[in-house]
């Protein structure tokens, strides 16, 4: 059945000349089928490159929304529209606007994994990758970063900068707690233990690299370390393990599972290409001014 699902969706997307672009967090079988995996505005930035007329973005719905601002004149299918981010969903354009309006003048730099609506009312954007060398960029001393409080306090300990956090946080990465950490370093004790940005202060201070998915990646492939212990959404395991199969990953805690990220199935792509259908198309009022927070930062 799968492979009968598999040729069905690469006929459809020759014939309807699509690419198909699939988060580090998707299943396997969704990764398996991709044109290109990665981060997510890794993948937004590369699919504007291709000439492909349609983009099918196998993540969350500010995923596609990115893709939209970065290739307007594409169609972007999210195979479910229902797969959102409950970090996104914790800042909202109308509590930005009322925070900016009580608040003294300053940057607001927000991380990509947020709504377009919120970041047309950004400074800059910021990745997990790049948030340092956008908050030192910056000429003012004072900025406002959203939504991810955690991600904001890590920025805050490289920099001398007054950094003002928004209250949001990814739950799953949130959840993760030292004492489970410190287990799994009893457990593996030879192991590395690579965490990402979204955890927690106290969790990021066990760490022995902080790292985006693709730095993850990276950061394994040269490392003459055998085994690593990984500090974010398990989905990447299954990257890190085929980009590296001798060596091996344990999971920082089994439960850092985003339900959201495992909700596109091969029949959902297989039907979203087929009717063309969970288009996301942001409108032109909020594109523009999104568009520049974002290449803001890309310039840099």
């Amino acid at each position: 059945m799968d492979q009968e699902i598999t040729d069905k969706i690469k006929q459809l997307a020759k014939e309807k000349n699509a690419i198909i672009i699939a988060h580090n967090y998707e299943p396997p079988e969704i990764q398996d089928i991709a044109d290109l995996c990665g981060d997510s505005l890794e993948l937004s930035i590369k699919a504007s490159q291709t000439d492909a007329d349609v983009i099918v973005f196998c993540g969350v719905q500010f995923m596609a929304e990115t893709a939209s601002i970065l290739s307007p004149e594409k169609t972007i299918l999210l195979p479910r529209t229902d797969a959102g981010c409950p970090m996104a969903d914790m800042v909202t354009p109308e509590a930005l606007k009322a925070w900016i309006a009580k608040n003294p003048p300053m940057p607001v730099v927000t991380y990509v994994n947020s709504t377009a609506a919120v970041k047309a009312l950004t400074t800059i954007c910021c990745t997990s990758a790049n948030v340092i060398k956008i908050t030192n960029s910056l000429e003012e001393n004072e900025m406002l970063m959203v939504p991810d409080r955690n991600l904001a306090n890590y920025a805050a300990t490289q920099t001398d900068k007054i950094i003002h956090k928004w209250d949001g946080y990814c739950p799953f990465h949130n959840a993760l707690t030292p004492e489970q950490v410190i287990k799994q370093k009893q457990a593996y004790p030879d192991a590395l233990f690579m965490a990402h940005p979204e955890c927690r202060a106290e969790v990021l201070e066990l760490a022995d690299v902080i790292a985006s998915t693709s730095g993850m990646i990276n950061i394994a492939k040269e490392s003459e370390r055998t085994s690593f212990i990984v500090g974010t959404e398990i989905g990447l395991l299954y990257p890190l393990q085929k980009a590296n199969p001798g060596k091996t990953f344990y999971p920082a805690s089994t439960a850092m599972e985003c339900v959201d990220m495992k909700k596109i199935t091969l029949a959902d792509i297989a039907a979203s290409l087929e009717n063309l259908s969970g288009e996301v198309k942001v409108p032109e009022e909020i594109r523009v001014p999104a568009l520049a927070s974002v290449q803001r930062m890309i310039e840099l």
